[in-house]
């Protein structure tokens, strides 16, 4: 029976919640939900500008694929839709290939969604949640940042009224700016100032609403000054238009060979971008919720809301910051909070969709220069910046590459974070240790000022003795040799020694014969479990010396101490072992 609910509980993750559903949670979540429909509302009509669709596109994204995603995700807080990253990157990525807002372009869209989902849902059934991992949060951030500039450099054109082509890169629209700036047109940059100057003080004032009321604000700006100056004829004033007041038409996607092939590259970039601020965005809100998050499952349910979305009119969808953040602090309770949303979301559509008829593209263009400005993290940028050259190296690479090509931006950061990463893993760090000077104590210290004893040396091991980390490590040991030729045998503190692979253990063996044939020997001590198992497993303790293994609290010098030199402790004045002021290793009663 348990083995049967557990099953049920991961094909129908909505049953663990389920019975949690009453009165009372479902005023919070009915009030949580409209606040969120009442956010998505502007948000939707300005991400699918950024994608280059239709403005009711950005709300249709917001519909389906929310209910899928809260019944089959693992978070109780995260609500899907349409986010600013995925956005231009749908954007970045289709339209080399078909005109935005055409036919052709929306079909490749919808193929694309299909195909995000697809990977999704693979990854997480195949248990590969902990890929995200590997997306530093580094990356993260200048990726977001180098999208935000980019964002607010495609809305310039529809800001000051100039004629530019779709998707230019972004070097060339600041030069098309320069080219063009004497014609900037004074009436649609002052309703886009109006607009953005209102979303700013309205932001600290009412930021639930903010974005609402600067559209409103934008818009009424635009009536007047129509009216005063002549009409649209002379201002050039362009409005959005009327959305489709009506639910996500049923659609399918392209499902040809040369569609497929089109948008699969671009599809494994978005699917790895959605899932990277979905899971980061479901574990922000679970630090709060005290929820736990399963990242598979969260795979799961974000790969089913895209596949479901695609046949329903939806473009690429993610969690969402704003609306997640939102929801969590309107105090829902369960993820029917998304369900009500998109439901609410869908009343409002009804009632409002002539409405945007009233709303100027330089509004719009205003609204999103806000939204290209909140995403820069300013503060993280900033302890970047003063904490770690080379996290700052992938800061830059991350945004200068996102800016060159979005598409390939993010992987260039991922790869220079790794190799930054395999760098710094490859040198474990390894210290000089004596025992410390003060009688009553058992440790080891860095040597510092201290003496050592000319024959055996102790270090301190931090780190994988990995394929990566062999070189050196192998160096550190050998260069013992050309500083102190006396210096035979080595003891290694091996408590942080986390990992050992083949190409390590093999070195390892290496080593201690080296060290044997010299008249020394390679020691352990407080070696941990995993690597000694691994060592034994694999018949390389046979070559080492069982003998050569201390465990924690032994007395590894009671062993070592004997075996070592007479004659050069005849004369040593170093003594740093409680052993050199009883006798020689030999047994002789010290003068």
């Amino acid at each position: 029976m348990l083995a049967c609910n557990l099953w049920l509980y991961k094909v129908f993750p909505f049953l663990r919640w389920w019975p949690m559903v009453n009165r009372d949670t479902s005023k919070f979540d009915l009030t949580a939900g409209l606040t969120g429909a009442l956010i998505v509302l502007p948000q939707g009509v300005a991400f699918a500008t950024i994608a280059g669709l239709p403005p009711e596109f950005g709300l249709y994204a917001a519909m389906v694929p929310a209910i899928i995603g809260a019944l089959f995700g693992s978070s109780w807080h995260l609500v899907s839709g349409p986010t600013t990253a995925i956005s231009i990157a749908v954007f970045a990525s289709v339209a080399p290939l078909a005109e935005p807002g055409s036919a052709q372009y929306i079909s490749l869209v919808l193929t694309l969604t299909f195909l995000t989902g697809l990977f999704q849902l693979i990854m997480g059934l195949a248990r590969m949640g902990a890929l995200v991992n590997f997306i530093s949060h580094t990356v993260v951030i200048g990726f977001t940042a180098g999208a935000a500039v980019l964002i607010a450099a495609s809305q310039i054109k529809s800001f000051l009224g100039l004629n530019m082509a779709r998707g230019l890169p972004f070097h060339e629209i600041l030069h098309q700016v320069v080219l063009q700036f004497d014609r900037i047109n004074p009436y649609v940059t002052a309703v886009g100032a109006i607009t953005l100057i209102t979303g700013i003080i309205m932001r600290n004032l009412l930021p639930k609403m903010y974005m609402i009321i600067a559209m409103v604000v934008g818009s009424i700006a635009a009536l007047i000054i129509n009216h005063y100056a002549g009409g649209e004829a002379v201002t050039h004033i362009k409005t959005v238009g009327a959305l489709a007041a009506h639910l996500p038409p049923f659609t399918l996607p392209d499902f040809s060979l040369r569609a497929i092939s089109q948008v699969i590259f671009p599809a494994l970039i978005v699917t790895m971008l959605a899932l990277t601020e979905a899971v980061s965005i479901s574990r922000a809100i679970a630090v709060k919720s005290e929820q736990r998050i399963d990242g598979n499952q969260e795979f799961v349910g974000q790969g089913l809301s895209n596949l479901f979305g695609s046949f329903f009119s939806s473009y690429p969808s993610s969690g969402s910051f704003n609306r997640s953040g939102v929801n969590y602090a309107a105090g829902a309770k369960t993820p029917l909070a998304a369900v009500y949303s998109s439901l609410f979301l869908v009343v409002i559509l009804m009632v409002v969709a002539s409405l945007a008829a009233y709303l100027p593209t330089a509004a719009m263009a205003g609204i999103l220069f806000l939204v290209a400005y909140g995403l820069i993290d300013f503060h993280h940028i900033h302890s970047i910046f003063h904490t770690s050259k080379q996290e700052t190296a992938v800061l830059l690479v991350t945004i200068i590459g996102t800016l060159i090509d979005l598409e390939k931006g993010i992987f260039f950061g991922i790869m220079l974070s790794l190799m930054l990463y395999l760098y710094r893993t490859s040198r474990p760090s390894i210290v000089t240790v004596v025992p410390d000077p003060d009688p009553a104590s058992h440790y080891y210290v860095p040597v510092g000022d201290h003496p050592e004893c000319p024959q055996l040396k102790m270090l301190r091991l931090h780190g994988s003795i990995f394929f990566g980390a062999v070189n050196h490590v192998q160096q550190t040991l050998q260069q013992i040799d050309e500083f102190n030729p006396q210096q035979k045998s080595v003891l290694l503190a091996a408590g942080g020694m986390n990992f050992v692979d083949v190409a390590g253990a093999e070195m390892l063996v290496q080593e201690a014969k080296r060290r044997s044939k010299m008249g020394g020997g390679l020691y352990f001590y407080r070696m941990q479990p995993g690597v000694h198992a691994l060592l034994e497993k694999g018949h390389y303790l046979d070559a080492i010396g069982k003998d050569a293994i201390f465990p924690p609290k032994s007395r590894p010098i009671d062993t070592i101490y004997p075996k070592l030199d007479s004659d050069i402790c005849r004369t040593c004045t170093a003594r740093i072992f409680k052993q050199c002021n009883v006798a020689l290793p030999n047994g002789e009663t010290r003068s």
